[in-house]
């Protein structure tokens, strides 16, 4: 007669739980652009931001999630932050669309920036995310400092070392 045991599988390791909040900036559109993100754990938070010399608001509202989003190392569960309407319905709605007829939109043209939007749904199913849109230039200090960020990102064209920007 065997006797029962209860299973003494070892419990998961939880998911680490982390915020992004992003943002693009682009002194004319197309112009020199620069995009940032805050990344928040616990009470860790790692400021990254990037430049491109021509390039449009769009693409740095997409970089930014993108950047953040690479810069985790492994699985987590994520809440992104954006005041970008288009990346938050992008990612969450319109995807789906897109992919299901080859990267084409509804009119039958191409994907405007379908190259970043195929690296961030790559980076987006690395994770558990969930999308969050807030007002720019309004109430959300995390959002107000990704802005001054990507401005000065834009401006001066600089970036910060994101090789080691890992959290």
């Amino acid at each position: 007669m065997s006797s029962l045991r209860p299973s003494r599988r070892r419990r998961p390791d939880p998911v680490k739980k982390v915020q992004i909040i992003t943002d693009g900036s682009c002194l004319g559109n197309p112009g020199p652009g620069g995009w940032a993100c805050i990344l928040i754990h616990n009470r860790h938070t790692k400021e990254m931001f990037g430049c491109d010399p021509h390039t449009t608001n769009n693409r740095m509202e997409l970089r930014a999630a993108i950047e953040g989003l690479r810069a985790l190392t492994e699985n987590c569960e994520v809440e992104v932050v954006t005041d970008s309407e288009y990346v938050k319905n992008g990612i969450t709605t319109w995807i789906h669309g897109w992919k299901r007829k080859g990267w084409l939109t509804a009119a039958k043209k191409p994907v405007v920036n379908q190259d970043l939007w195929q690296e961030l749904d790559e980076q987006v199913t690395r994770h558990r995310t969930t999308w969050v849109w807030t007002k720019g230039h309004a109430s959300h200090a995390g959002n107000n400092r990704c802005d001054e960020l990507a401005n000065r990102a834009a401006r001066e064209q600089i970036s910060s070392a994101k090789a080691s920007s890992r959290v």
